[in-house]
């Protein structure tokens, strides 16, 4: 029992290293780009960010403010496993934040602009891929920076709102509520061309992860994989009666429809119960029904 202790101990290390890493890239975009151009992105991030466009009051206190607030509410409703990486990625990306500026900062206290003035499209899109490459690394390693991710979550667990569509709402109204700042409809567009390149680059590094998978799980440990899937993922599972045609023995198959975010998280629990299972992973085009999108109907 030691030994897939020891691994899973190494691998939450290995976890929470990479979440850091994507936290550091994060951080960056918005401290050499996003900050010195006034540019404004969704999540808490991008409210912390008008707030200091329009009152000179630290995006990172604002930040932590506004997930305290939230977090509060999701410990009870969305599992400690959720919050303690949650939490941790809040912490982090605060100080982070603090030290990102502190080092790009000018001696008089102003933000230099690196891509010189008037270059705020490409501060856009530099800015843009440091944070979705810093978001798809936390994601791959099922972090979050909270934010809009819980409020999605928490609205997703009581109403029948897919978890993308949440997030664009919210997205959308706080990249829009920055033309009250500044009074220039140049700010809005860039916030959402920025949304739209981290979008793309987020969904590059992990590889489709709002796409879904099916999974074909062949296993003697059926039942405690099957246990573990409906408790940790909160996906269903179906059992199946087959036969192999070689020993002409009988097989239960469990059959899994899941967001491919979850996919490592499914592989991993299912090496911890039973290393030898046979598994089969596809892609799926669309999944429709109760935990998945609403069936559509023209």
């Amino acid at each position: 029992m030691a030994n897939p202790s020891k691994a899973i101990l190494m691998r939450e290390v290995k976890d929470y290293l990479y979440i850091t890493f994507g936290l550091i890239s994060y951080a960056m975009g918005w401290a050499a780009f996003f900050i010195p151009y006034q540019i404004t992105i969704g999540g808490t991030t991008g409210i912390g960010a008008i707030i200091y466009y329009a009152t000179g009051f630290p995006m990172q206190y604002s930040y932590f403010i506004i997930n305290a607030i939230l977090m509060t509410f999701a410990i009870k409703i969305l599992g400690p496993k959720f919050s303690i990486k949650t939490i941790y990625s809040i912490i982090v990306l605060t100080l982070l934040l603090e030290f990102c500026q502190w080092l790009v900062r000018n001696p008089d206290g102003t933000f230099p602009q690196l891509m010189g003035e008037g270059q705020d499209f490409m501060a856009c899109i530099l800015g843009s891929a440091l944070c979705g490459l810093g978001l798809g690394i936390v994601f791959t390693r099922n972090g979050s920076t909270g934010g809009t991710d819980i409020i999605a979550a928490i609205v997703h667990k009581y109403r029948d709102i897919t978890l993308g569509r949440m997030v664009m709402a919210c997205d959308f109204v706080i990249i829009s509520s920055c033309y009250f700042v500044f009074g220039d409809w140049r700010r809005v567009i860039f916030g959402f061309v920025a949304l739209f390149v981290i979008g793309i680059v987020l969904d590059y590094v992990v590889n489709g992860a709002r796409q879904s998978v099916q999974f074909l799980i062949f296993s003697k440990e059926y039942e405690k994989i099957a246990d573990r899937i409906i408790k940790e993922t909160h996906r269903g599972v179906t059992v199946l009666d087959g036969t192999g045609w070689y020993t002409k023995s009988g097989v239960k198959v469990l059959v899994v429809l899941a967001y491919k975010r979850q996919s490592v998280e499914i592989f991993r629990l299912i090496k911890d119960i039973d290393p030898h299972a046979f598994i089969s992973q596809s892609s799926v085009t669309g999944v429709y029904g109760e935990g998945f999108d609403p069936l559509k109907t023209k």
